[in-house]
């Protein structure tokens, strides 16, 4: 059984961490580092934009060659993207301090950084707060709290989750953290995330968890359409559960699965809550589809419609618009089959049936709306396959935001 427990990066055995102002920002934290007492396995996902950052390109490579991985160094405020050989040299120095101040190898040093595109990294605050990040480093539940609020960008609360469970008797846990607010519509993992457990499991299979896993979680969320430069998902194992090594996908491996579902199920959909300017989580379910491809692709282009999403912001339940945005999805289905619902805490309504609207509340609806949580469910009566995704409401804020994100 897997059971929520607190924390985030730090709840695992083995983990610390650490979260300071290093002075690339003007007032909030802006550094973080992840440590690992025993070298572990470590893998990841990525963006699949074209233009990729250099933290990513070297923690692509660090994934591709490296056997063990013991550090992350994180930092905000600058994304260190489009930034040439100057950037790259500047994100290796990053990583030679770690490794330095740690005494570990430096292929073991996965680099993050999250912020304002096309600016060099400020390497004097970066090599200054180094020290002062391996000097803070600590087990505790709070200092997994530090590392997730220093990689903060126009997010308004940091975001972290931890399970636990037995594997061979022993205990084993599962912690994260992440940040993603705006330029969000991961097409591998999300902004900046780092997971961390203390299970022993081989670097093949804990790749293969991972890359399964983001189809259903992190690449089912959106914000905005855009699909960040530095979207990095990284995965770190240390073995120190004492578990024995998990080599085929048997029932322990079932289990880290379910546990690794729940961790990033609840990193997401805060992502999404917490989108730029939002109000409300909007979580969109399509069920009766013919594949799982398909009721992807449906529910997607739901969370993804402005339409949609300004309707949601104005507790306005006009369908019309959730049925046009399945209908440029490229999915074939009938539009006289399906049914369309909403629910909240409020309670739950029939809006659509078989294509046309039912005698509703228009009142209800609206209540319905006004929560922050809101579901809106599709039936298509194709198939049997199912997706779900989440997004947000689309505000005036999310404008203002971005037009004086750099000032």
């Amino acid at each position: 059984m897997v059971k929520r427990i607190e924390g985030g990066v730090t709840a695992a055995k083995g983990f610390q961490a650490a979260g300071i102002y290093a002075g690339i920002k003007r007032k909030r934290k802006d550094m973080a580092l992840v440590f690992t007492e025993a070298p572990a396995k470590g893998v990841g996902t990525f963006t699949t934009n074209v233009v990729k950052a250099s933290p990513v390109k070297w923690d692509m490579k660090l994934t591709a060659e490296s056997e063990t991985i013991q550090a992350v160094i994180l930092n905000s405020g600058v994304a260190n993207a489009c930034t040439g050989v100057e950037g790259e040299v500047n994100n290796r120095r990053m990583a030679e301090a770690v490794a330095k101040e740690l005494s570990i190898p430096l292929m073991s040093v996965y680099t993050a950084s999250t912020g304002v595109i096309g600016k060099q990294l400020p390497m004097d605050a970066i090599l200054t707060g180094v020290p002062k990040l391996v000097e803070e480093l600590d087990h505790s539940l709070n200092a997994g709290t530090l590392a997730a609020e220093a990689i903060m960008t126009t997010d308004t609360y940091s975001k972290e989750c931890a399970v636990r469970f037995m594997i061979d008797g022993v205990e084993v846990t599962v912690g994260g953290m992440a940040k993603g607010s705006g330029m969000i519509h991961p097409n591998m993992a999300t902004m900046l995330g780092v997971v961390t457990t203390d299970l022993a499991i081989s670097k093949e299979l804990l790749q293969e968890a991972l890359s399964e896993n983001v189809k259903h979680t992190f690449n089912m969320i959106s914000v905005d359409q855009d699909t960040s430069t530095n979207d990095s998902l990284l995965l770190l194992a240390n073995g120190m559960a004492g578990n024995k090594e998990i080599r085929e996908k048997n029932e322990e491996y079932k289990i880290f699965c379910q546990a690794l579902n729940i961790v990033t199920t609840d990193l997401a959909k805060k992502m999404a809550a917490d989108g730029e300017g939002a109000s409300k989580l909007l979580e969109v379910q399509v069920l009766g589809a013919n594949t799982e491809e398909e009721a992807k692709c449906l529910s997607k282009s739901i969370i993804t419609s402005n339409l949609v999403k300004t309707a949601v912001f104005g507790n306005d339940a006009n369908w019309g618009r959730i049925l046009c945005a399945m209908g440029y999805s490229g999915v074939s289905f009938d539009p006289d089959q399906v049914d369309l619902y909403i629910e909240s805490n409020v309670g739950k309504l029939q809006l659509v049936k078989n294509g046309m609207a039912t005698n509703y509340s228009e009142e209800l609806a609206t209540k319905i709306l006004s929560a922050s949580e809101v579901k809106a469910i599709a039936d298509i009566k194709c198939g049997k396959a199912s997706a779900t995704a989440w997004g947000c409401d689309l505000t005036y804020d999310y404008v203002k935001i971005n037009a004086e994100y750099r000032s």
